[in-house]
């Protein structure tokens, strides 16, 4: 039975990694392909406009 629950906790471990690793390849590869879209069009950011002036600004790099 011991083995049973280790089983089934490394299986929980997995999915709970591999799951993790699909989300942060998906984060990484948008974050390359918005700077491939930047570098081929020229542009240096994404302007965001700050609701509270109205003025546009490049948006926050995280």
């Amino acid at each position: 039975m011991p083995q049973l629950i280790f089983l089934i906790l490394l299986v929980a471990a997995a999915i709970y990694g591999y799951r993790s690793f699909k989300r942060e390849a998906a984060r990484v590869s948008q974050k390359v392909r918005q700077a491939e879209q930047e570098a081929r069009t020229g542009a240096s950011g994404t302007l965001v406009r700050d609701p509270k002036t109205g003025v546009y600004r490049p948006a926050d790099k995280d």
